[in-house]
């Protein structure tokens, strides 16, 4: 059986956001922007809330939940905090729905174009690589049940 490419592949999202945020003159304006993202987070189911889905390294609480779906890893999560929600919202939208492979070999280039990890403090900074690592680990986890 031949499976359909995804019709939005991660370099696009990417793109898109990258658009997105080069609308806002300032950073003020982008922090809003991600709060907003955060609010449209397809939220973590409450039972799925626990230790196992926090992610280490964050100074805020970030849970993340992630399923196989037709052999694509969709996200779920929620975050105590409005920026951090809006961080991982946009990581998120970039990444669920995705086949795992394209999950693990995604360029994140994208983070400095849109200059996130400069206007982030440090701690939120480094919750952010642990974000980006914890969502990696888990489409490592699917794609070798895949293979």
């Amino acid at each position: 059986m031949h499976k359909l490419k995804n019709p939005v592949s991660i370099k696009d999202l990417q793109n898109d956001i990258v658009e997105e945020f080069s609308m806002f003159d300032d950073w003020m304006q982008r922090y809003e922007y991600m709060i907003e993202l955060g609010r449209s987070l397809p939220l973590i189911d409450d039972q799925y809330k626990t230790d196992e889905n926090l992610i280490k390294g964050c100074q805020s609480k970030v849970w993340v939940h992630a399923e196989l779906k037709d052999d694509k890893v969709v996200f779920t999560a929620d975050s105590d905090a409005i920026i951090t929600k809006g961080i991982i919202a946009i990581l998120i939208r970039v990444f669920s729905d995705q086949h795992p492979k394209d999950i693990i070999e995604a360029d994140m280039g994208f983070i400095d174009e849109i200059g996130l990890k400069e206007h982030l403090s440090p701690t939120r900074a480094n919750g952010l690589v642990s974000m980006i690592k914890q969502l990696k680990m888990y489409a490592i986890a699917y794609q070798t049940q895949l293979s």
